[in-house]
């Protein structure tokens, strides 16, 4: 379910001297998804809190959107998935104002604002579906990412020792980070700046 925003998608940016095709993740994307993941850096996948390359975790993904509790944009070039980000959030928990947006790009794009550009949508999709808070979690050596999220005024509100094991089995701290959506869209309007949209 990819409803709640008034952005329309597909559609195509334009960053420097690349375009990319920024559109909702479908039910027949697992295959290219799949190939996405195979071609991260191991320690990438950390971001996805899943490990994204398992077939039954890519399903779980899949049923995620189609009940709504997930919201995928996919970067693609050239046909090919170059990055995803993801809202993920659960309407009967405690918490159905928080969205976790989870971030991840093919190294071979990073550092021309692709990042940026997707963490933008997020919280324009975010806004339409009535989320509030929007928190990121990554492990405490992916310094590159934090600051990206800080930049966007994302805080650091909690570190969760030892919280995920890689493929190898070594622990890693997370790093969680916090954004309050309207206080993000209330400073953009303070620097006159076009709420995302």
């Amino acid at each position: 379910m990819n409803e709640g925003t008034s952005r329309t998608y597909p559609r195509r940016i334009e960053l420097g001297d690349d375009a990319f095709e920024l559109r909702y993740m479908a039910q027949g994307d697992g295959p290219a998804v799949a190939a996405f993941a195979e071609a991260l850096p191991p320690h990438d996948l950390l971001f996805m809190r899943r490990d994204i390359t398992q077939p039954r975790v890519i399903a779980a993904w899949l049923r995620g959107i189609a009940d709504g509790s997930v919201t995928t944009l996919l970067a693609t070039r050239n046909g090919r998935v170059c990055g995803c980000a993801a809202i993920i959030r659960d309407e009967l928990s405690w918490s159905p104002h928080v969205g976790e947006i989870r971030l991840v790009l093919d190294p071979g794009v990073r550092g021309r604002g692709l990042g940026r550009a997707l963490a933008d949508e997020c919280f324009a999709i975010a806004l339409g579906l009535g989320i509030e808070k929007l928190v990121a979690c990554m492990t405490v050596d992916q310094q590159a990412a934090i600051a990206v999220f800080e930049e966007l005024g994302f805080r650091p509100e909690a570190m969760l020792s030892e919280h995920v094991r890689d493929r190898d089995g070594t622990k890693h701290d997370v790093a969680m980070l916090s954004q309050d959506v309207n206080r993000f869209l209330a400073r953009l309007e303070a620097y006159g700046l076009n709420a995302p949209g």
